[in-house]
């Protein structure tokens, strides 16, 4: 009978294991930040007021300012950005120095998590590392009163194959369920349906 027990409590243990709704506990830390479309980029031109200014990165991943026309930003990290800056502009300036900071993030499509359907703003969000379901919820107001919480899931690409994970969003936020607080990944998207009443 003891023997039977351990069977039953091991293999229930592995089932739960299998199932689990956690996203993987090693998830790769992310390099240097890359500039997205979207993003705003703060360009410092040393000694140089005017050609130092705020520009938003277009939505073709390109920025564009004086002396320097359509220079690709997007999946450049602040420093890359700066030198590329730097060779465009001694064609007309005397060994430039550059320093690029970016003040507004949004990230490239593939690192951000998007939030549809009966969020009280459904929304695209940057990633951050550690991310929470409940830090997604935070940033969205909330589920409106008429989703149906706990009938929502995370679409995830993993490997090249796209996964479903159920999530109960209505234990998290109305039964204040902790159990119910999963991770996020870059690139998720969160699909809170309508109830039905």
């Amino acid at each position: 009978m003891r023997v039977l027990l351990c069977l039953l409590v091991a293999l229930l243990a592995g089932c739960a294991h299998r199932l689990s709704l956690e996203a993987p506990e090693a998830v790769p830390l992310q390099g240097d930040y890359q500039i997205g479309a979207g993003d705003v980029v703060n360009i410092n031109v040393w000694r140089n007021p005017e050609v130092s200014l705020s520009v938003p990165v277009r939505p073709d991943g390109k920025i564009t300012t004086p002396l320097v026309e359509d220079l690709q930003a997007a999946g450049k990290t602040s420093t890359e950005l700066a030198r590329d800056i730097e060779k465009a502009l001694s064609v007309y300036i005397q060994q430039p120095m550059v320093t690029v900071i970016v003040t507004s993030f949004v990230g490239p499509y593939a690192q951000q998590i998007r939030v549809i359907g009966q969020a009280a703003r459904p929304q695209a969000l940057p990633y951050r590392q550690g991310m929470s379901l409940m830090d997604v919820l935070i940033a969205v107001g909330g589920i409106t009163d008429f989703a149906a919480g706990n009938k929502a899931n995370i679409i995830r690409t993993v490997q090249g194959k796209r996964q479903t994970v159920p999530v109960r969003l209505h234990d998290l936020l109305r039964d204040g369920d902790i159990s119910a607080n999963v991770a996020v990944l870059p690139g998720d998207i969160l699909v809170i349906p309508e109830g039905w009443f």
